[in-house]
């Protein structure tokens, strides 16, 4: 299945080689570039699909703090990379409408706008609540703009997934989601 045109048309501003050394520049400079992996953490899970995972550098630091982890990502470019990073860590290149393994998962986390990039958003968070253990969370952070979904939409397809909001932030760092241009939203599945 071919990627998405608003999805092409970003990829093809970036060197994939070359992307991660943004976030390489970023924490040798002291900044705290795993604000996503903080807020799953948070959740203490112990299994976690990094839906979307690109690069894999959410997936690899959540690896690293001892959380099992799975990347899927449609473009086979991004998990290329992320294979070359960390090969002893599984990367399945499948759009997240279409993936089925066996696997529950405690928490799904979408960063990196995932859904306003997918080309089936109501199927991408449709799959990633079939890939949900029961009492688990959807987590996914992405911009609003126009002609990107909003939270309203958003959220219908949550709650046609089965998926129940359970809090909203403005950012991976946890701050109060009082209306602007990005939310993170933690969606549940009932236990």
């Amino acid at each position: 299945m071919p990627l998405p045109e608003n999805w092409s048309q970003w990829k093809d501003t970036i060197d994939v080689g070359r992307y991660d050394a943004r976030w390489d520049a970023l924490a040798a400079a002291g900044k705290n570039v795993h604000g996503e992996v903080d807020l799953v953490a948070a959740y203490s899970p112990a299994s976690v699909l990094d839906g979307g995972c690109g690069t894999g550098r959410v997936g690899i630091e959540l690896a690293r703090r001892g959380i099992a982890v799975v990347g899927v990502d449609p473009d086979p470019d991004m998990i290329a990379a992320a294979r070359s990073r960390a090969p002893e860590l599984r990367w399945i290149q499948c759009g997240l409408e279409d993936l089925a393994i066996e696997e529950r998962f405690d928490v799904v986390v979408l960063a990196g706008n995932v859904i306003p990039y997918a080309r089936e958003r109501a199927g991408v968070v449709a799959g990633s609540a079939r890939h949900l253990a029961p009492g688990g969370r959807l987590i996914a952070g992405f911009t609003l703009q126009v002609g990107w979904p909003g939270l309203d939409e958003y959220d219908a397809w949550c709650t046609a997934a089965g998926l129940a909001v359970e809090d909203r932030f403005a950012t991976w760092d946890r701050e109060p989601y009082t209306g602007g241009g990005y939310a993170v939203s933690v969606s549940r599945k009932p236990a």
